[in-house]
């Protein structure tokens, strides 16, 4: 066959194929997404259109300079390591070597003001514990563990705060080590079968060396004495100041049957105590002269009581609990027993929390009567949690940009940016300060250049290592120069 026959071919036909892009249309899935195509009675033959063939949808060279503008801004400031402050005269971040009017600030409540006096009472007390709750984007003590050691650093404080006992996921803010027969159940788990007391403390999980069972359903003399144990050591894979906790608080409760506990600091007996069976809250405290390199906490009962977790803290300064909880929304607490979280809740004694929720019912909210729904949801939440420590101060870390495949391409999923116009809404309105993480990162469609940047993994919903240091910086440098102003 003539050559030039085969070209004119090739061509007319690319130019046919690439007309019908003119005539595709977007159809609606009813999941709040679109498919190119055409309609052929209820199915869509898919098609791209012009725009989805050209990605005239992707980010432009403007967009990616903004959001490249962003992170070259706040890498100036970006701590790489965990500097230890030699004093009370540590020097503070210069933030006149970058641009302010870039840094996405805090949206704050009509009494702007009193709301910030209030937190920085709390900060600059000499002694606040803040509780960071939130979902995956805070596994392995991610985004608090930059935070904690910036507000240390300012303000003193030593140690990692809460750590669970039997650990989910592999964090490096401590060395806590349990013996091969702890179990652990979570009140946000979906796979574990939510036990009737519904006791799951304020860190909302726990951790058992015996399987549970109610006493009055059992012969106690039939039961053997379980003996478990927890080894604790500082790391020094984290920063310097999470070192250096003293102090060891193991919270526990709903122990049916009595409790021996014996504590061992590198081999030696320190501390032993038999405590007798108690359904309420309690905090077994143990003090220490240093840092523990093999402190050895020893357990024995018939019935494990439920831990809530341990607290490694300093003396006084700020101490910052992460709870992560994998698959969360933030609509767990009003499920929760309002006594025993209250009454953890008043032997901590928080004077601030930050809540980050909203990234896990992004895929499944398709309407803006959803998200309506969700945010008055969370609120409710939020409410419960703030009725049980009512002066705390309070703060919502909203959704980052999350990218889902359309036709070929990563785009925002695209109720996010109405379910962040709304969570910071309710918020607001409601005496609550909004940092909206979506758009410090750069807004919608954004998510995409941060996983070319190898900012954010490629799940495209997660941040990697260095994006979580970035992200950590834009909200800390926010709430600093809020509180300086």
């Amino acid at each position: 066959m003539n050559p030039k026959k085969i070209s004119v071919f090739i061509i007319s036909s690319l130019l046919v194929m690439f007309a019908f892009t003119y005539i595709s249309e977007a159809h609606p899935d009813g999941e709040g997404q679109t498919q190119d195509g055409f309609s052929f009675f209820d199915e869509v033959i898919k098609y791209p259109t012009t725009a989805s063939f050209l990605m005239s949808g992707a980010l432009d060279q403007g967009d990616t300079r903004a959001i490249d503008s962003i992170v070259a801004n706040i890498e100036q400031v970006v701590l790489e390591e965990g500097p230890e402050a030699p004093g009370p005269e540590a020097p503070e971040v210069d933030y006149r070597r970058i641009d302010t009017s870039r840094i996405r600030r805090l949206d704050w409540p009509k009494d702007k003001d009193k709301v910030i006096g209030q937190l920085r009472e709390h900060l600059n007390s000499g002694s606040c514990r803040i509780i960071h709750y939130g979902d995956s984007q805070l596994e392995g003590d991610r985004i608090s563990a930059y935070v904690r050691n910036r507000l240390q650093v300012l303000y003193g404080g030593e140690g990692p705060g809460f750590v669970p006992v039997k650990q989910l996921y592999h964090q490096l803010k401590a060395k806590v080590t349990p013996s091969e027969n702890w179990l652990r159940f979570a009140a946000f788990d979906p796979n574990h079968e939510k036990f009737d007391h519904k006791k799951y403390g304020a860190f909302t999980s726990i951790s058992r060396f015996t399987p549970y069972v109610s006493k009055d359903s059992v012969s106690l003399d039939t039961i053997p004495v379980t003996e478990a144990s927890i080894a604790i050591a500082a790391t020094r894979m984290s920063y310097k100041r999470l070192r250096r906790f003293t102090r060891v608080n193991l919270h526990f409760g709903h122990a049916q049957t009595p409790l021996k506990i014996e504590v061992f600091n590198e081999g030696v007996l320190i501390q032993e105590d038999s405590l007798a069976a108690d359904l309420g809250y309690r905090n077994y405290r143990i003090a220490l002269d240093a840092p523990p390199a093999d402190l050895k906490v020893v357990l024995r009962s018939k019935i494990s009581p439920d831990f809530y977790g341990l607290t490694l803290d300093g003396t006084g300064g700020i101490s910052l609990d992460n709870v992560a909880m994998r698959g969360a929304s933030g609509t767990v607490f009003t499920k929760l027993d309002k006594q025993n979280f209250r009454a953890m809740l008043s032997d901590l004694d928080p004077g601030i929390f930050i809540f980050q929720y909203g990234g896990n019912s992004v895929p499944y909210l398709k309407s803006q009567k959803a998200i309506d729904n969700y945010a008055n949801y969370v609120l409710a939440n939020l409410n419960w949690v703030r009725r049980m420590q009512p002066d705390a101060s309070v703060i919502f870390i909203g959704p980052s940009d999350m990218s889902t495949l359309e036709n070929g391409d990563y785009i925002s999923y695209r109720h996010l940016p109405y379910l962040n116009d709304k969570l910071r809404e309710v918020c607001v309105n409601n005496g609550i300060a909004y940092w909206s993480m979506f758009d410090a990162m750069g807004g919608a469609n954004s998510m995409q250049h941060w996983v070319d940047q190898e900012l954010a993994k490629s799940d495209y919903t997660h941040f990697s290592p260095s994006g979580t240091k970035v992200i950590s910086e834009l909200f800390f440098t926010a709430l600093y120069l809020d509180l300086n102003e």
